[in-house]
């Protein structure tokens, strides 16, 4: 069965509104992220993953920056556990891959550590706390596809 969304790669002006409506629900409203620090200049210089319903509705995403630094991967409640995230993350791994990138990492929340091991991600340092929530430092070495 194929999946019932899409994954595009977009600018932040193409995406922006959807972006933000995604992130908004995930981290600020659930999670609790303070605004000041969910929103930053940096959206501006991503390549963004968007996840869409097949009507069209924003459901998830992601971003990498152009050090190979991913993050932002957020879902929409109602669809975890559905293979988006894993969507998400296969088209920012490839798009590090069609930049030559050797090293991608993230700075994953420590519930989400199985989820990037699942990618081969292996966990850099002790836990450190970022926007009230714990976090480790995770790292991957891109292999060519």
């Amino acid at each position: 069965m194929s999946n019932p969304f899409t994954v595009s790669l977009v600018c932040w002006h193409d995406g922006e509104l959807l972006l933000r409506a995604i992130r908004e629900a995930v981290f600020i409203r659930e999670q609790g992220v303070p605004a000041e620090l969910e929103w930053d200049e940096i959206d501006a210089t991503c390549r963004h993953a968007l996840a869409l319903s097949l009507s069209g509705d924003a459901v998830g995403c992601g971003r990498i920056l152009p050090n190979g630094h991913i993050g932002r991967i957020s879902v929409m409640p109602q669809w975890r556990k559905q293979k988006v995230g894993t969507a998400i993350m296969e088209a920012l791994l490839n798009e590090a891959r069609s930049r030559d990138y050797k090293i991608v990492d993230v700075d994953a929340q420590t519930h989400a550590v199985p989820f990037y091991e699942s990618f081969g991600f292996i966990r850099q340092g002790k836990e450190f706390m970022d926007a009230g929530l714990l976090h480790v430092k995770m790292k991957l070495e891109l292999k060519p596809h």
